[in-house]
């Protein structure tokens, strides 16, 4: 058994509220550095292969929440292990059939530099491509979440735009936000983390479930 787990690629996996691994990347727009996107939230995801048909659904679905993702100033960059070319002629193939223009630039990992630093390459996935990876990464450069999808399972757009409005309101607004919660809803108190703490919220007015749930709206 140790012989086989010895003969498994190493894959590097960042970590939630450290910085994000740095790079600098060829792609459909350019040679890009992580230190481009300092002073605006980044979403980095990846894609296993171009001309697929989950991955076109998928770039399809980013590119319709592209200006709901602007509108919260988050960037957009997308990532697999094909070539510039194939990405390029991958984009105009989906203008062409599907009448839709990929915005944001495609990172061409060929040498799977970026991939293997944020834990892209999933050997028990596959052997050679990237999977459905999705990292938001804040305007400090702080990786702050990360989603990993199955092949064969396209990613849900509405959830990483819910994702991404629950970190700024809980960053804007020091609180937690609950299972399931939307933009409006009510967020969560902070838990408190001694007597005094509970005395004071019981105190504030806050909706009390119970002493360490309680409930605020905001904005």
């Amino acid at each position: 058994m140790s012989e086989v787990l010895a003969s498994q690629p190493v894959t590097s996996m960042p970590r939630l509220n450290e910085p994000a691994p740095d790079f600098e990347a060829a792609t459909t727009h350019g040679t890009v550095r992580l230190s481009d996107f300092r002073d605006s939230w980044l979403i980095l995801f990846s894609h296993p292969a171009d001309f697929t048909p989950v991955c076109t659904t998928e770039f399809i679905g980013f590119t319709e929440i592209f200006p709901e993702l602007q509108k919260r100033g988050v960037e957009l960059l997308g990532l697999s292990i094909d070539s510039v070319p194939s990405h390029i002629a991958w984009g105009r193939a989906i203008q062409e059939k599907m009448g839709v223009k990929i915005p944001f630039p495609i990172i061409a990992d060929l040498d799977k530099a970026v991939s293997t630093k944020y834990g892209m390459l999933q050997p028990g996935a596959s052997k050679n491509e990237t999977v459905r990876a999705v990292f938001v990464i804040d305007p400090q450069g702080i990786l702050r979440a990360m989603l990993y999808y199955p092949m064969t399972t396209g990613r849900n757009m509405q959830e990483i735009l819910r994702l991404v409005d629950a970190l700024q309101t809980s960053d804007q607004y020091h609180v937690a936000t609950p299972a399931n919660w939307q933009p409006g809803d009510k967020v969560l108190v902070p838990a408190p983390t001694s007597v005094d703490d509970v005395e004071q919220n019981l105190k504030a007015g806050y909706e009390v479930v119970d002493w360490y749930l309680m409930k605020k709206s905001v904005g």
